[in-house]
């Protein structure tokens, strides 16, 4: 999810074990972790991997809740300390380790499903960047998206594809299953940006039944990966990482998300 929820996230766990007092008990008797840590995989968070900290602590990164979490178990192993570790420069250390063992192996994950998903192109199918996004056709933000987009689609430099949902609106589902069903999908999602303010693209009832089924597959995929706004896109950084971005992008997002400056 986004880092200020994140961040958010770790705020609200350290609060909880603070108040129940899980942030200082003593060590009881287990097999897979220190107690201190056991805790509070007992109450749901998810390990995905450990680091060596500074001082002798050792850092642990995972999930809960379908967001990332870190926490830090003292040299003694009686404590953990939950949330962003800061250097004497103030520089986040935690962050890097969340983004390295966390959300890069599951974005690669998403990325791997979201290809084998019912999408749509929009753009030259030659156009060598490719970059995925969840739309709902009733989601302001994601015309703005697509209409920031349309420099990079325009010159062949990006294709993007659509991972067609159908969940803000009633009529969501059936604008993106007629999408998604036409003869000529692009067009299609064109007709439907173009008449937005009018209530978007006419729906076709025996194009609906015929595609539904794909399109809450495609919802099913977006809850799956815990997502939560549309747009949610997926793209390659510079390194051949996997990027994500929940939400409409800022300007300043705009090149390292199509993968280059604006044409």
């Amino acid at each position: 999810m986004r880092m200020k929820n994140a961040t958010l996230k770790q705020s609200l766990l350290a609060a909880t074990l603070a108040a129940t007092g899980l942030l200082s008990l003593p060590v009881l008797a287990q097999e897979t972790h220190p107690d201190a840590v056991q805790l509070l995989v007992d109450r749901g968070v998810t390990i995905a991997a450990t680091f060596d900290g500074p001082g002798g602590i050792t850092g642990y990164v995972g999930s809960m809740q379908g967001g990332p979490v870190a926490f830090y178990l003292t040299p003694d192993k009686k404590h953990v300390i939950v949330g962003n570790l800061l250097n004497d420069s103030g520089e986040n250390l935690t962050m890097p380790k969340i983004q390295e063992l966390v959300l890069g192996p599951q974005n690669e994950k998403a990325w791997v499903e979201i290809e084998a998903s019912n999408w749509l192109r929009d753009g030259d199918a030659d156009a060598p960047v490719i970059v995925y996004t969840f739309t709902d056709p009733n989601c302001p933000f994601c015309h703005r998206f697509r209409n920031a987009a349309k420099p990079w689609i325009d010159a062949g430099k990006v294709q993007l594809r659509h991972v067609m949902v159908g969940i803000l609106a009633q009529d969501s589902l059936p604008k993106a299953a007629t999408i998604l069903g036409s003869g000529d999908p692009a067009m299609a999602l064109k007709e439907n940006l173009q008449n937005h303010d009018k209530g978007g693209i006419e729906v076709d009832r025996k194009v609906v039944s015929a595609n539904a089924k794909k399109i809450r597959e495609n919802n099913q995929l977006m809850s799956s990966l815990g997502l939560s706004a549309t747009p949610s896109t997926y793209f390659k950084n510079s390194d051949g990482s996997i990027g994500m971005k929940q939400g409409a992008p800022r300007p300043a997002d705009m090149e390292a998300i199509m993968g280059s400056p604006k044409p």
